[in-house]
Order: structure tokens, then C-alpha cells, then sequence
């Protein structure tokens, strides 16, 4: 099958590692779901998904990737430093989950084409998610908006937090207005999808998806401001009214911005920095230092690590680290030297959103959302595959060839 003809159920494929990163742990549900019948969802959907891209891809026909190979190389520490049991059999499993997870990126690998084939698939399926958020908040406003969040927006029907709500929206609406600007999507299509997906991330109350949105949108209209009259418009319209927003209604976005917080407890990042202190304060010996202590849950000291970077140190350590680091690295090299199109302003988009949104959030190092990202990213940044060298310039007229020159196939 060709690379431009994408089997429908690639599509399925992706909503079911979508559904695997989901995660198991958040905010009391409508209907209280046991955290191990999710679990059990969450991991048969990503053992579905593998069954379902071999079926698809029999042949294990995939397509040479950096990216992808460094991912694979990342399983080495992982495994390594999960060996030893210090985190638990747990480090054991999620090592087996990672490269599951992996080995369907390599077989999905087939159907990259540098179109916008999985940025489709990508906004579709989480628009789905949001749509399960909505209809949450819609059922339940109480349940959604719950004090124990202070209020902000979580998921009612399946156990979903206000990053991981904002992480989503952020996502969906960068993509669909890049699609806009592309002409890939109608104007009308498009408002349908981004408008609610901008309440739900303003009810989230979430800051790093509010910075990664827009961090990510400039830089990614900025390629293309120089080949598209549509992104010049688009560019002009959303500085001006930042700028009127901004007079308007400042201290409306100043009160969402700072969540009542104190000056405290802002400028330690809602205490993330003490658990960041204390993590990089730990003694370690030479293997952790060099692997870490096994893949766990982004945690340490019983606290959420809340930062990609730190969280590879302290699960993979500095080979970790270097990986991860060479990732985003050869990806953001590969888009900055594409020429202007959508398929890299996409792909600019997503690196750039989740290179600010590790400062305050981690998954870089495990099967989450941010590699689906990132997946999706070194989608678009291939070049097209089957592309045929440009015909040998034919010879004038009247003038004659012999056949040796001609490179006909039978001349010996």
C-alpha cells in the first residue's frame, strides 16, 4: 500500500494510544471507576493498538527515523536501572508498556508521508476526549468544577486533571487554526471545535497550556508569515486584539493568571520548586546518576515531580537525559531547515509547546501525550516517500543519438 493511501484503521490505531496516555489517577468521577478497571482499559488499548498496526502492517515495512531511534535507545537506560527492582515491579511493567508503545510508533512509521494525515487524526481524537470533558461539566457542573481543584475544570465522566484538560485544548486549537490558515479546514468546521476547546482551557485555569498555546502559535506563524497572506492576516488581528484585551480587561487576566495564589506559593511554582530542590539535593550513587532508579510514577518523596527534565534525571538519568535532549533537538533542527509550509508550522507548533510545557509537566521520558506530540511532529517533517527524480532533459530535434547513449535497458 502506498504511503499516500492511509488504511482507516491507522486512525484507530492512534485513538488507542490516545486513550492509553490518558493515565489512571485524577479527579472523583460521576460514576466511580476502580483505578484498576482503568488500568486494565488503558493498557488493552495499547496492546490493541500494537495487535491492530501488525495486522496492518504484516510486511514490517517502516520508515527510517532519528527520532524514533533515539526513542528505542531511551529503552536501554530504562531497562537498566529498572532491573534492579528499586522502584518496584511496577519500573518492570511500565519498561514493557514503553516499548510497546514504541514498537507501534515503528510500524505506524510506514504511513508517514509529511502530510497532515496524523495532525487529522491527532485533533480528532482528542477533541473527543474534550467532548467527554464537556459533556461532564454539562451533567455535572459540580463534579467538574470541584473545590478540591479550587474550582477548576476536571473530568467528570473519565479521571482526567486540569493540566492534562488544558494540555488537550491547548493542543486542538493550535492545530486547527494552523489548518485554517493552511486552507485544509473550513472557517465554520474549525469554530465548532477550537471556541469550545478555548472555554474548556480558560475553566482549567491552566498556565503552562495557556503559554505553550500561544509560544507555540507564534513560532509557528512566524514560518509562514513570509509565504502566507492568510497567516499575515491572522498574525496582524491576534496582536491587536492581544493589545485590546490587554487594556480591557487586564486585571481579569492577571486574577486568572495568578489563581489566587499567594506571592509564596506562585513563585515556587505552586511548590514544584521545593520538590525540585530536594530531588536534585538526593545522594545517588554512579548507576543512578548515570541510568536512574527505574521508571516509576513522575514522582518523588510521595510528591508529582512535575518537570520532564528532572523526571528523566531521577528515572533514566543523564543517558536519559542526553537522549530526550538529542530528540527535541534533531527535530527542531530538521523543522527549521524545511522550507515555509503547514506541515512545518505544524510541527513547530507541537515541539515548541511541549519544550515550554516540560518545564512544569513531565512525560518526555514515557508513553504520554507529549511523545504522541512529538510522534506527530516527526510525521510531518519526512519527506514525501516515492518521489521520482526529474526526467532526463530530452535531445534536440534532428540530432542523432547513439543507442549506447540512450540508456536503453537492453543495450549491454
Amino acid at each position: 500500500m502506498a504511503a499516500g493511501h492511509t488504511p482507516r484503521t491507522v486512525g484507530t490505531v492512534w485513538g488507542l494510544l490516545v486513550l492509553n496516555t490518558l493515565g489512571s489517577t485524577g479527579a472523583r468521577t460521576i460514576v466511580p471507576l476502580p483505578r484498576s478497571l482503568i488500568q486494565m482499559v488503558t493498557m488493552g488499548a495499547l496492546v490493541a493498538a500494537f495487535a491492530l498496526a501488525l495486522a496492518v502492517n504484516l510486511r514490517l515495512r517502516i520508515r527510517p527515523s532519528a527520532f524514533l531511534l533515539l526513542l528505542t535507545l531511551l529503552l536501554v537506560p530504562s531497562l537498566i536501572s529498572s532491573v534492579s527492582l528499586e522502584s518496584g515491579f511496577g519500573a518492570l511493567f511500565r519498561c514493557a508498556r514503553l516499548a510497546l508503545f514504541v514498537a507501534t510508533l515503528w510500524l505506524l512509521s510506514r504511513w508517514w508521508d509529511g502530510g497532515t494525515t496524523f495532525v487529522r487524526h491527532h485533533v480528532r481524537m482528542y477533541a473527543v476526549v474534550l467532548g467527554s470533558v464537556a459533556a461532564g461539566a454539562l451533567v455535572s457542573p459540580g463534579a467538574a468544577l470541584p473545590d478540591l481543584y479550587g474550582g477548576r475544570l476536571v473530568g467528570a465522566l473519565w479521571p482526567l486533571t486540569p493540566p492534562q484538560i488544558g494540555q488537550y485544548a491547548a493542543v486542538v486549537i493550535g492545530l486547527t487554526v494552523l489548518l485554517v490558515l493552511g486552507g485544509r479546514t473550513d472557517r465554520a468546521g474549525a469554530a465548532v471545535v477550537v471556541v469550545p476547546s478555548l472555554v474548556l482551557l480558560l475553566l482549567t485555569h491552566t498556565r503552562t497550556a495557556t503559554l505553550g498555546l500561544l509560544a507555540g502559535l507564534v513560532l509557528a506563524i512566524g514560518s509562514l508569515v513570509l509565504t502566507s497572506a492568510a497567516a499575515r492576516r491572522f498574525f496582524a488581528w491576534a496582536v491587536l486584539c492581544a493589545a485590546v484585551a490587554a487594556v480591557v480587561f487586564g486585571s481579569a487576566l492577571r486574577a486568572w493568571f495568578l489563581r489566587d495564589q499567594s506571592e509564596e506559593n506562585f513563585t515556587s511554582l505552586t511548590g514544584r520548586a521545593k520538590v525540585w530542590d530536594a530531588l536534585l539535593a538526593a545522594p545517588r550513587t554512579t548507576a543512578e546518576y548515570l541510568f536512574g532508579a527505574g521508571l516509576g510514577d513522575k514522582s518523588f518523596g510521595g510528591l508529582p515531580i512535575d518537570n520532564s527534565w528532572l523526571a528523566v534525571y531521577h528515572e533514566q538519568g543523564v543517558t536519559g537525559v542526553a537522549l530526550v535532549t538529542a530528540m527535541v533537538v534533531v527535530l527542531g533542527a530538521v523543522a527549521l531547515l524545511r522550507p515555509p509550509s503547514l506541515s512545518r508550522a505544524c510541527a513547530l507548533f507541537l515541539i515548541g509547546y511541549c519544550a515550554i510545557a516540560s518545564y512544569t509537566e513531565a512525560g518526555l521520558g514515557d508513553a504520554s501525550p507529549y511523545l504522541l506530540h512529538l510522534t506527530v511532529a516527526a510525521s510531518l517533517l519526512v519527506a514525501p516517500a516515492g518521489t521520482a527524480p526529474p526526467p532526463a532533459p530530452a535531445a534536440p530535434a534532428g540530432r542523432h543519438v547513439p543507442r549506447w547513449a540512450r540508456g536503453d535497458s537492453e543495450v549491454i
